[in-house]
């Protein structure tokens, strides 16, 4: 049953992918069954991996991607093995939207930016370079979610937070190197980091690079403004 003010839900089945970090502290990428789907959340059964409430995991549908709060943890046993409810992470884009009912599409509200955040995040692959300045070791990503400001990174092994980073990646013909911290950690699914030496110019020079590489980003404003 929802919960009073919950969004609305369609009963449905989908196939999903879904990975992150076990109560076991090993990593876990699986096929699993998502129902009673609404537009900021599911419950997905046959979970081979215990988790535990306030964990966050990956969550694949199709060819979209969202990060998700594990609320409610059952060992449904038989067929269902372990069943979670989970919560879209903020900001993050509903993976089946397009498989719910008119009905309750008609009843998402519009995407809001979070105020906090000076620039909006694009949910396209940018390459970067990262190097954890205790050891100076390269580590080549793609990030995604990434904006002027900053960028999530998936990895099953993330840094730990606070760690100082050295991130070096390019705009246009310009080779860019500055200072990053890491804000967030998701073990087995990824880490949230902040450009901390990047100048005010310098952050929205990018933002309207990654505005350029993003062109749906453009389209949807556009309507959304209508």
């Amino acid at each position: 049953m929802s919960a009073p003010g919950s969004a609305p839900r369609a009963t449905l089945e989908l196939r999903v992918r879904v990975w992150g970090m076990g109560a076991n502290d090993q990593p876990f990428f699986q096929n699993a069954t998502a129902q009673n789907v609404s537009s900021t959340g599911a419950c997905i059964y046959g979970l081979e991996q215990e988790l535990k409430v306030g964990d966050v995991i990956g969550v694949q549908y199709e060819t979209r991607k969202a990060r998700c709060k594990v609320i409610w943890v059952v060992d449904a046993g038989g067929l269902k093995k372990i069943q979670v409810g989970v919560q879209l992470v903020a900001d993050q884009e509903c993976p089946w939207k397009e498989m719910l009912p008119s009905e309750v599409q008609a009843s998402i509200p519009p995407p809001r930016h979070d105020n906090r955040r000076k620039f909006v995040r694009h949910k396209i692959s940018f390459p970067l370079e990262l190097r954890d300045e205790r050891v100076n070791t390269p580590m080549r990503v793609n990030a995604t979610d990434i904006s002027g400001n900053g960028c999530y990174v998936e990895t099953v092994m993330p840094l730990a937070m606070a760690t100082s980073l050295r991130v070096e990646f390019w705009i246009d013909q310009e080779h860019v190197s500055t200072s990053a911290v890491v804000r967030t950690r998701d073990p087995g699914v990824g880490m949230g980091i902040e450009f901390t030496g990047l100048t005010e110019d310098s952050k929205k020079r990018f933002q309207a690079h990654l505005e350029k590489l993003d062109p749906g980003m453009s389209t949807a404003s556009a309507k959304s403004a209508e």
